[in-house]
């Protein structure tokens, strides 16, 4: 009996969902990972059926969502509400979700009372903060707590004060020792962001953890964009390493001028859109 052809452009872990063992399994066995922001329920569906791996309900939100210039006013009610919402939109990806600023860095406790409000009350799967050394203590209590954890190093977002900026992070010292802080902790994956390809490559080869890059090139083991970006919703900041794969920005615009003109000449709704 001649057995059916398989669809190559599935993804076979989408047979179930993924799980955080998995995740930290897909380096080992040289699977590249798919991950992208999500904010609400239609985009967690419509992101879910593409495919992904994960979805982050990133603190980005505070920009794309909000209209703030960075992400320093993003609280814990708001990430909650917002992953709740992506939660009932995913059957298959692993949900991670940011911790905001000012919700981790105070103390180990504060950070597993935030955490597991994020994993209690939003659904969330994992959690994923920021920092390296500096945050080793805080994502060992999370793991004590068996609340999974993805690091966050290179340029930091909640860091943009200090930072001053958004700025490419080039010390490569320095992000060896947060990467190797962040895995000794416990974390089961590593978002480099901002960073060199040449050091993030580095990076990577000196992990067992999964690495994923938003502008820190191929060698990472997996990739993360902001779903904002790659769609071209978001006009107000378009980074280098930002490949744009659709224009929706234009497009509804387009369509909302259609609609719009067709109200005004009395051309919609037309009879085929009336209730009879």
């Amino acid at each position: 009996m001649s057995r059916p052809a398989v669809d190559s452009s599935v993804p076979s872990s989408r047979a179930r969902a993924v799980t955080v063992p998995e995740f930290l399994a897909a380096k080992s066995r040289g699977q590249r990972l798919v991950l992208v922001t999500a904010y609400d329920y239609t985009q967690a569906r419509l992101v879910d059926e593409a495919g992904v791996d994960a979805v982050l309900v990133g603190d980005s939100l505070g920009m794309v969502v909000q209209g703030l210039p960075d992400v320093l006013s993003v609280t814990l009610e708001e990430m909650i509400y917002h992953t709740r919402c992506v939660a009932r939109g995913l059957k298959h990806a692993l949900l991670i979700a940011d911790m905001p600023f000012l919700t981790y860095q105070v103390s180990p406790e504060q950070a597993v009372l935030n955490a597991g409000r994020l994993i209690k009350e939003g659904g969330a799967h994992a959690v994923k903060l920021e920092g390296g050394v500096r945050s080793r203590e805080i994502i060992a209590a999370l793991v004590r707590a068996d609340i999974p954890v993805m690091g966050h190093i290179g340029l930091t977002p909640q860091s943009v004060r200090r930072l001053g900026g958004f700025r490419v992070q080039r010390s490569q010292e320095q992000l060896l020792q947060d990467a190797q802080a962040v895995v000794e902790a416990g974390a089961f994956a590593l978002v480099i962001e901002c960073v060199p390809a040449a050091i993030a490559s580095a990076i990577t080869a000196s992990v067992p953890v999964p690495t994923i890059g938003i502008g820190a090139g191929a060698g990472c083991d997996g990739q993360i964009l902001v779903l904002h970006d790659l769609l071209g919703l978001y006009p107000d900041l378009r980074p280098r390493f930002v490949k744009r794969y659709g224009e929706l920005g234009e497009q509804t615009i387009a369509a909302v001028r259609r609609y719009a003109e067709e109200v005004r000449q009395g051309i919609f709704p037309s009879p085929e859109y009336e209730l009879k």
